[in-house]
């Protein structure tokens, strides 16, 4: 799995083959879109509709969208924050991890999950925050499989909808020893 950053110079115009991939692999996941309700219609989802929620997620100034690739193909995206917009927060946040729904259960997600957990390792911090809506039970079930800890219950910054807030303290890397 190859995983690389989304550069673009303006959210909204985003190119035209990547907005496809990108829109698919949201739409795939309808179960997920209907218990957020981010979309008007989940079964539904529009190109614009997708170009229009990354540039909300772009708008934060510490947000960064991880695209994961395999075999040339879109496979994962997720949506970091090195800063919450809470200053209270001092953990970098997820603030989405989604894989296409036909490449659930492939080991996708714990990668990419995996990869993000390392890179900010790699800058020295400390923890990793998500938040899970309450009715999501299979992503909590993943998120405390991968070792996130429940640290509150509250609702979210955007929509106000009840989530579990997890984290996950991220271990300085060992120096690798001689052989």
């Amino acid at each position: 799995m190859i995983v690389e950053p989304l550069v673009v110079h303006d959210p909204h115009a985003l190119p035209g083959p990547l907005l496809t991939e990108l829109t698919g692999l949201y739409a795939s996941n309808l179960e997920f879109q209907q218990l957020s309700g981010d979309f008007p219609d989940p079964g539904d989802i529009r190109p614009e509709q997708v170009a229009a929620a990354l540039a909300d997620e772009l708008a934060q100034p510490t947000a960064e969208v991880l695209l994961a690739r395999s075999a040339g193909r879109l496979v994962a995206v997720a949506v970091t924050l090195a800063r919450h917009p809470d200053p209270a927060e001092p953990d970098p946040w997820l603030g989405l991890l989604m894989v296409h729904a036909e490449e659930h259960r492939s080991g996708h997600g714990r990668r990419l999950a995996a990869y993000v957990e390392d890179s900010f390792r790699s800058e020295g911090r400390t923890g990793l925050r998500l938040a899970v809506l309450e009715n999501n039970p299979r992503a909590l079930a993943f998120w405390t499989s991968l070792g996130y800890e429940e640290t509150a219950r509250r609702p979210d910054l955007a929509h106000g909808r009840p989530c579990v807030v997890l984290r996950k303290p991220l271990q300085p890397l060992q120096p690798r020893k001689p052989l």
